[in-house]
């Protein structure tokens, strides 16, 4: 099975994003210790800097999740579960959008940054770095005007309300996509990522309190989302633009789609099932029913939104140690220890679910404890999954791996949703995420498993 197609893959990848290298200084002035081979600085990675790192992360790239343990009391009593449900939809939609637009491969550009920065070659510092950064821009901004070209024809053609705030979460998502994150995190500054990201986050925070309660809409809960990102897009753009000065014009665009395909493709399949499932489950049940379904499914992702920034905060370390001889025993350590917190938390919430459900949502929600207590289960599965697929196969290059799994959640998850047209059942569905998700992440773990084989073949051939 590891075959051409796997070969073939590998070797498109390659092309566009090799393995990430040390590139020796040929030229240029003296620099301190902690500098890395770009004259930058090294990603520190004691123990204290990587918690930090995993605390900016949190906070920036996962920061809805925090929002929402505080405006969820907010959002609930005002829109009741109906509306909930509506914005439900949206949120799904947001994720897909946003993965539509950057095609899901911000892992593979992150970790093609420090390579990037060290190869000055004959043109400018930045040549190869501005060149990443015009080709993702040209793909980027093509797919978020095709999104708001269909969000525009939507209202103008009046379509009905689930259609019209799946299109407008798309066409949000997409636009927060359009920053320049990835650019940080690939340098390690995980620090000027939380503080623009927390910008947004919490001007967030203000227009829903602000606008929500005199205007009680799902569609302005999705607008005030949209308008809050405007100031973390440009903050980002600014910062990037003094760095390195204006992207290059797009040269290997057609490259870069080839290579991001397989990943987009897995990232779009793992997304209905995870993240985006609400907007494809809004198929088969309504908005009130989808309701108490967000309910325990947004707290399930704000846990889960604690767990995978680990990744994130190491995969410049491990992209700078991809040819370490330890790099697959401290990967695996990691990844047991991110488990078994998981895993601790899960337990918490299945003994506190009734609780949490009536103090965060209210009375009207207490039919979604039940859906809670089953779905808090995938948390240790789906850490596994964020934990390969963000810090594990983005280093190693392997979008085989990535595509394969997310093809095999998709079929369960499909077979899932087939049944509960049958049966219109919330638990359904549900159960069906839970099989998702410990599929998905056993094959994660026999990927990883081959790959280490991979490795030792390969030491073993050129011992």
């Amino acid at each position: 099975m590891v075959s051409e197609h796997d070969r073939y893959l590998a070797t498109v990848t390659t092309d566009v994003f090799p393995h990430v290298q040390a590139v020796p200084r040929e030229t240029g002035p003296p620099h301190r210790p902690d500098d890395d081979e770009s004259g930058g600085k090294h990603v520190k990675s004691s123990p204290l800097a990587v918690l930090r790192d995993i605390g900016f992360v949190s906070f920036g790239k996962y920061g809805q999740y925090l929002v929402t343990f505080i405006t969820v009391p907010l959002i609930a009593r005002v829109l009741g579960a109906h509306g909930l449900g509506l914005l439900a939809m949206a949120m799904s939609a947001y994720f897909i959008g946003s993965l539509i637009v950057d095609l899901g491969i911000t892992s593979f550009m992150a970790a093609r940054v420090p390579e990037a920065e060290g190869a000055h070659g004959a043109g400018p510092r930045f040549a190869a770095v501005n060149q990443l950064r015009g080709d993702y821009l040209a793909v980027r901004l093509s797919l978020l005007v095709t999104l708001g070209l269909a969000l525009g024809v939507g209202l103008v053609f009046g379509v009905p309300e689930p259609v019209q705030m799946i299109l407008l979460g798309l066409f949000a998502g997409g636009f927060w996509s359009m920053s320049e994150d990835w650019l940080l995190i690939g340098q390690g500054r995980f620090g000027a990522s939380t503080l623009y990201q927390g910008i947004g986050r919490l001007g967030y925070l203000a227009l829903l309190v602000g606008v929500l309660p005199r205007i009680p809409s799902a569609q302005v809960a999705v607008l005030c989302l949209l308008v809050s990102s405007v100031p973390t897009v440009v903050a980002t753009w600014i910062d990037t633009s003094r760095r390195y000065g204006r992207p290059s014009r797009p040269r290997d665009v057609g490259a870069l789609l080839r290579t991001g395909a397989p990943v987009f493709t897995s990232r779009l399949l793992i997304t209905t099932y995870g993240q985006g499932a609400a907007a494809i489950y809004s198929v088969v049940l309504d908005a009130a029913a989808l309701g108490l379904y967000s309910a325990g499914d947004r707290l399930v992702r704000a846990l889960q939104s604690l767990l995978d920034p680990i990744g994130f905060a190491l995969l410049p370390r491990m992209a700078r140690r991809s040819t370490d001889g330890n790099f697959w025993r401290d990967s695996v350590r990691v990844l047991a220890a991110c488990v078994a917190l998981a895993a601790l938390v899960s337990a918490m919430v299945w003994v506190t679910a009734p609780f949490l459900i009536e103090v965060i949502f209210g009375t009207e929600f207490l039919g979604a404890t039940s859906l809670l207590r089953i779905e808090v289960l995938i948390l240790p599965a789906t850490t596994i999954t964020s934990f390969v697929t963000t810090a594990i196969l983005p280093v190693r290059q392997d979008t085989f791996g990535v595509l394969a799994g997310a093809v095999i959640g998709t079929v369960i998850a499909a077979c899932a949703l087939g049944l509960t047209f049958r049966t219109h059942s919330v638990h359904t569905l549900v159960y069906g995420s839970v099989l998702v998700e410990y599929t998905v992440a056993a094959w994660y773990l026999a990927r990883v498993r081959m790959l280490v084989l991979r490795d030792r073949r390969s030491k073993d051939l050129h011992a």
